[in-house]
């Protein structure tokens, strides 16, 4: 068997090979002495034929900083690291409250993974923990000395308005409520998350070191049986950019530069209550986005936590189109808040707006065939190494998701071709989402269909 070394070493030259390849079959990079056609685009296309076609060229430029951050992230750390091994005894560990959010809606699937995730806790040698359900509606949780069943009340009402899942966060913060102490640790989940023992061992290292207020790792989503292969393999990008962006700027710079997921969150509740999720309107649909930006602004330092997470993906397209629109429209209500100034969600801004740009940017694809123009050799390198590593991207989630040895080579050879199949039906996902989001009811939350009617055993 393979070394984690030795994988992140294949792994970084098959990325170079991809960015080689990709370069020189789109033309970033001229071999020999072959030049493009040479013409001036203001005679063909006219004054605003041209100013249009070189506007929407220069949009496929808004995804580079966070394209940058995925390549640094795969290559500066090893992306295929060995089982963590624990820094300290658990009975040391601090108090952990592994909190899950939920409206109450699939209460057979809260029990169960409440009853697996209680498992892999004791499996692992914690010993300092209790389980939270904090839910709208009563789940029937059975009594348990390391379970709490949490029922938000119809009558609780923050003091900024907060909804949703940012209502029921504050409402475990407030006094009366709250069991913890400040120097307790929160582990956030949601209602379909399962821990798994290295994830357990990465949460006891990141609370023994305690030098970092807040915590986020690696979720992954082709575990046990999957439902829907479409979603699943698209969701394949997700994995890589939490090892890529994520793991770099949690690792390196310590800030949620690019903000973070809302599950697998670890934090000290001293820091959450400071900050807290009673954050208004603009606050509650991408209540993890606007926290991150909170806490970043107030100087709290975070880190990256060792160990995988399983979820799955959503199990339909409609669901899978719903989540994308609340992100997008979540992430937009939080750029615009005058609660977090620019420079905190500069990064953030420009990545969003690739998003909400993508219907213009994916128009290239046709116009750079129909109306070429000519641009300088450094913008077509630029243009076709943005390309390569989105494309590597869902390669290396796949690589990471799926077991070669669970899987065989034939299959697993399969599952990487389907993630590149599924790249233009998440292209038009996103654009649907894209449109509807900008279009539709900004202070919604849609919760996708979490309960399993069929599945597909693997």
């Amino acid at each position: 068997m393979l070394t984690g070394r030795t994988k992140h070493i294949l792994h970084c030259i098959l990325l170079f090979t991809v960015i080689a390849v990709f370069e020189v079959f789109t033309g970033g990079v001229r071999l020999g002495n072959s030049k493009p056609e040479e013409f001036d685009p203001w005679d063909r296309y006219g004054y605003v034929g041209t100013f249009v076609l070189y506007l929407l060229r220069l949009l496929t430029f808004l995804p580079l900083p966070q394209v940058i951050f995925n390549f640094a992230g795969l290559t500066l750390y090893n992306a295929f690291p060995d089982k963590v091994t624990l820094k300290g005894s658990p009975l040391l560990a601090p108090f952990l409250c592994i909190r899950i959010v939920t409206r109450g809606d699939y209460p057979k699937l809260v029990r169960a993974n409440v009853a697996r995730n209680m498992t892999c806790c004791t499996e692992a040698g914690l010993e300092n923990f209790i389980i939270e359900v904090v839910t709208d509606k009563a789940v029937g949780l059975s009594s348990h000395r390391r379970v709490r069943e949490v029922v938000v009340p119809p009558s609780y009402r923050p003091k900024s308005g907060a909804l949703f899942k940012a209502r029921a966060l504050q409402y475990c913060l407030e006094d009366g409520v709250n069991i913890l102490a400040d120097t307790d640790w929160i582990v956030h989940l949601d209602e379909e998350t399962l821990l798994t023992e290295n994830s357990v061992r990465g949460i006891l290292n990141f609370v023994l070191d305690g030098k970092h207020q807040f915590g986020q790792g690696l979720i992954t989503y082709a575990n046990e049986d999957v439902v829907n292969w479409v979603t699943t393999l698209a969701d394949s990008f997700r994995v890589a950019d939490d090892m890529g962006k994520l793991r770099l700027q949690f690792s390196m710079f310590h800030k949620p530069l690019f903000s973070w997921k809302g599950s697998y969150v670890v934090t000290q509740v001293g820091a959450e209550r400071a900050v807290s999720f009673d954050n208004g309107l603009d606050g509650s649909v991408a209540e993890d986005c606007f926290f991150a930006m909170r806490a970043y602004k107030e100087g709290y330092s975070f880190n990256f936590v060792e160990g995988e997470m399983w979820e799955k993906s959503p199990f339909s397209l409609c669901d899978f189109v719903q989540q994308r629109k609340r992100w997008l429209q979540g992430i937009l209500l939080v750029i615009h808040s005058k609660a977090i100034p620019l420079r905190y969600k500069l990064l953030l801004g420009i990545s969003c707006y690739s998003w909400v740009t993508m219907p213009l940017s994916t128009s290239n694809v046709v116009l750079a065939a129909l109306c070429p123009i000519p641009c300088p050799p450094l913008m077509d390198f630029v243009c076709a190494f943005i390309g390569a590593i989105n494309i590597y991207m869902y390669v290396f989630g796949v690589v990471k998701s799926f077991s070669l040895y669970r899987f065989g080579m034939l299959r697993f050879l399969l599952c990487i071709c389907g993630a590149l199949c599924t790249i233009p039906f998440n292209i038009l996902i996103e654009n649907v989402a894209v449109m509807w989001g900008l279009f539709g009811h900004k202070h919604r939350f849609y919760v996708v269909n979490k309960e399993i009617k069929q599945v597909i055993s693997v």
